[in-house]
């Protein structure tokens, strides 16, 4: 299992917390990334919205592209993955950013190809927001552009919704065939780009039998397909605690959202936007990501033990936040990560 950890350019991951003690800002996110680096974790995914859905749409949210590429030059070992939405880039000229930080990186780059959900933000920026499939649609020819023009010297391309002419890119990214692509989805549309042209899929948190049972799923696409397997991994909300009396009055405290909170308004939007194979109530949505649902929480052994778990069920990664974020990525690191280590060398 690799560790990785949601980088909180928002500020946070609780919509009913107003100050969890994690500025969105460079100098918070510069340390955190570094101390990581330090304490075992692999991976860090910069999200990427130009508009704060957490903490609400008036509060600060750092941009990833630049973020990330700070994060390139002052780090040595980690991956990077940064989230990219195509109706907010077009392809060409990512994959030239793209390219370029892998450069500064040493090879350390990854994308994250979301589609769209926030209609809200795309109307405020000007952007056009497609229809659930044909985000989709759109999300599949800004792939082929991507991946063409990484690997090829020259590349044409004329689809639908994007087109590119003879078109050079010097210098090529440093990881050969290309930097990993993840994406994540639920709906059939999702599933069928997913397995057919990324490298690996991502979901939000659940329970380890659920994601078993979606990593069997793409794993029988790619096998039909005839491609390479696919690397997996999940969102998890992460509360460790000397008792799991402890840990259960921290999950209390947290998951209380009322209307009227600056994060509410954008619930039924994002349930509006996207098809997910299950309903998540309000209590998921306090926390990022339906979080809460991988039930990383209690005390360390509960805790490694459910991360071997989801190791059993196919997963290669786990996508963490927690709350403040330095602190207990810190408890993390001491108390949990060596006995997963130790289970799994006995």
């Amino acid at each position: 299992m690799r560790f990785g950890f949601w980088l909180p350019v928002f500020g946070g991951w609780l919509r009913n917390v107003p100050d969890e003690g994690m500025a969105a800002s460079w100098e918070y996110a510069r340390r955190l990334a570094q101390r990581a680096e330090q304490t075992g974790f692999d991976l860090t995914l910069v999200a990427e919205l130009n508009l704060n859905d957490i903490k609400g749409m008036d509060a600060p949210s750092l941009d990833a592209w630049s973020t990330a590429a700070a994060l390139a030059a002052v780090t040595e070992r980690m991956e990077i993955m940064v989230a990219v939405r195509p109706t907010f880039h077009q392809p060409a000229l990512l994959a030239k950013q793209a390219a370029n930080i892998d450069q500064i990186s040493g090879g350390r780059l990854s994308l994250n190809v979301v589609s769209s959900w926030w209609a809200t933000e795309a109307k405020k920026y000007g952007i056009q927001f497609d229809e659930h499939d044909d985000r989709y649609a759109r999300t599949s020819e800004w792939l082929d552009v991507v991946d063409g023009m990484w690997k090829e010297p020259r590349f044409s391309y004329q689809g639908k919704y994007y087109g590119v002419d003879d078109a050079i890119l010097e210098p090529k990214p440093v990881q050969r065939p290309r930097p990993t692509i993840y994406a994540g989805g639920e709906s059939p549309a999702a599933k069928a780009l997913i397995s057919q042209k990324c490298d690996a899929w991502l979901t939000h948190g659940d329970p380890p039998e659920t994601i078993g049972a979606k990593v069997a799923d793409l794993r029988e696409r790619r096998e039909r397909l005839e491609l390479p397997p696919m690397k997996f991994g999940a969102a998890g909300y992460a509360i460790v605690r000397g008792s799991e009396a402890e840990a259960q009055r921290e999950v209390e405290r947290i998951t209380e959202v009322r209307p009227g909170t600056a994060g509410y308004a954008n619930y039924q939007d994002w349930l509006n936007n996207t098809q997910l194979e299950q309903r998540v109530s309000l209590e998921d949505y306090s926390v990022s990501n339906r979080g809460l649902r991988s039930g990383l929480v209690g005390t360390p052994e509960q805790v490694a033990e459910r991360i071997m778990e989801f190791e059993r069920a196919g997963l290669d990664l786990l996508l963490l936040q927690f709350s403040p974020q330095l602190e207990e990525m810190e408890r993390f690191a001491e108390e949990v990560i060596p006995l997963v280590n130790g289970a799994r060398v006995g």
